[in-house]
């Protein structure tokens, strides 16, 4: 009988194993997919793409068991050669071959070159191909950016006492409500995918006092923008006995610092590749919501066209108007309009026209929206009846406030929308691996 006992140690090496040990002059097995073959002559430079970055190989004529002309690129392979140190390669050193071992080849040529430096396609095209396109190592180093966003966003909780949690995403009812939601027939019972796990998070605040969920969302919105997706990752977290709505905001402060140092200190090499200067999170102004309106349409000479919510000139231009006033790339704008946000949103007692709530703007652009939530039972009750709503699908939510909630809000971050600023695209497609908008289900 044979028994597994864990992760095995594997003959080839990984790039960091060579830049952390003493491999000079060294033989070492490594593997990779060829990302391009430069053919000089007697020489050619052969180039693996590997998770850590490329990998430069010199193949010599003569030395190299190999025909060189039955090499394809995107083909796997295995090699085996010398580690010599080359500033001018990719990390420092080659790999100068002695053998090639072909793992698979490509049945066909591939549709674009991934090695230029920029993809030479247009963005349909590119989401069209999309796990090709993604070979090329600056699309590939956005994701890898994302992750460490992801990374930065999980470890900064549960260093704060979160507990991660799951929630379903098909339901009887969405806590956002309105028409913006996609129906489906579940066993003859109608249902709806979540527009976000806003009733889950403030249910298990009563079990975990603190809870998070990385997950993706849905919003039947019929947008075609560059800002906008049918599904998107969303960052969600909750937290109970707060103060006020304010220690939301400082908690989403406190991650966008953990995450920006995690950036600098792992992601160094696809922060360089992709030119990123990482934001200021130092400190992060707050202005309420008809505070910010009249600034910028004082500075801006701008007319304010709809006095309960912000449109997306008016976003941008705050913005703006905090990086020119205080050098600031993120700014909270405060206490939204009560009839702009849901109905578990805690309206400010000293003026209930207005809410206990929050959106963080990066360069301008809203990529969270939180605050303060009810927690009083009969309270709930009231603004649901206030709003001519009906509390039918909502009784299992209900019933957690009827039985006694702690103070508690939260918030939900878009991934997509954040990464996209981070590496400075300007369309939330280029940062979001299989993008679903109004024309995409594939791939």
């Amino acid at each position: 009988m044979e028994y597994v006992t864990g992760v095995s140690k594997k003959e080839t090496v990984e790039i960091s194993e060579i830049l952390s040990g003493d491999f000079e002059g060294k033989q070492v097995k490594v593997n990779g997919a060829v990302h391009t073959i430069r053919d000089m002559g007697e020489v050619a430079f052969v180039i693996l793409r590997k998770r850590e970055g490329l990998l430069q190989c010199v193949f010599e004529e003569g030395k190299t068991k190999f025909d060189l002309k039955e090499l394809k690129e995107a083909s796997t392979i295995e090699v085996e050669g010398t580690v010599r140190a080359e500033h001018r390669a990719p990390n420092g050193f080659e790999v100068r071959l002695d053998t090639i071992r072909v793992l698979s080849e490509p049945a066909e040529q591939l549709p674009f070159a991934i090695s230029k430096w920029k993809l030479p396609t247009t963005l349909e095209t590119n989401l069209d191909h999309r796990a090709i396109a993604l070979r090329n190592v600056r699309e590939r180093a956005k994701f890898r950016i994302q992750e460490g966003v992801v990374r930065g966003f999980r470890d900064f909780l549960y260093s704060e006492g979160f507990t991660e949690i799951h929630t379903p995403k098909i339901g009887a009812k969405s806590a956002e409500g309105g028409a913006n939601l996609f129906r489906l027939e579940y066993f003859h019972r109608p249902a709806v995918l979540q527009q976000s796990p806003q009733f889950y998070k403030q249910m298990m605040v009563g079990v975990f006092d603190r809870v998070f969920e990385t997950a993706p969302v849905f919003r039947a919105e019929k947008h075609n923008t560059k800002r906008h997706l049918n599904e998107y990752t969303s960052l969600d977290f909750e937290m109970g006995y707060i103060d006020g709505f304010e220690d939301i905001m400082a908690m989403e402060t406190g991650f966008l610092q953990y995450t920006v140092k995690l950036l600098e200190r792992d992601y160094a090499k696809e922060l360089k590749m992709l030119g990123v200067t990482l934001p200021n999170v130092e400190q992060i102004p707050a202005v309420r919501f008809d505070e910010a309106k009249q600034k910028v349409a004082e500075k801006y000479h701008r007319q304010i066209r709809n006095p309960y919510d912000l449109e997306p000139e008016e976003e941008a231009l705050i913005g703006q108007y905090y990086k020119e006033e205080c050098g600031a790339d993120f700014v909270f704008v405060t206490h939204y309009p009560s009839k702009k946000r849901p109905f578990y949103a805690m309206d400010d007692p000293a003026d209930p026209t207005y809410t206990l709530s929050f959106d963080l703007l990066y360069h301008g652009l809203e990529i969270t929206t939180g605050g303060q939530r009810i927690h009083d039972y009969q309270m709930l009750l009231d603004k649901i009846e206030k709003r001519g709503m009906t509390t039918e699908g909502m009784e299992q939510y209900l019933a957690v406030f009827k039985y006694g909630m702690p103070p508690h809000g939260g918030l939900g971050i878009g991934l997509e929308r954040l990464t996209m600023k981070l590496v400075g695209e300007d369309n939330v497609r280029e940062t979001t691996l299989f993008p679903r908008d109004l024309s995409r289900l594939e791939p």
